[in-house]
């Protein structure tokens, strides 16, 4: 939990220092789609991650008896 709020609390300011950079020139928006890209592929790998390791504790616990029927 705290790894995940230092990921909120630099995704704050660097949204912060985006904008600023957005007032005061013409590269704010290529910084905004770095900013939005970044956080995308975060949390896609983060997904992965957490797919894989389901996956692997699914195939590694004993299968589950059946019922009758």
């Amino acid at each position: 939990m705290k790894t995940f709020l230092y990921f909120l609390l630099f995704m704050f300011l660097a949204v912060v220092v985006i904008l600023i950079a957005a007032l005061l020139g013409d590269l704010g928006a290529w910084y905004l789609a770095w900013l939005i890209g970044t956080a995308m592929i975060v949390l896609i790998a983060a997904a992965g991650a957490a797919l894989l390791d389901t996956e692997e504790k699914q195939a590694a616990a004993p299968p589950a008896p059946r019922a009758p029927g």
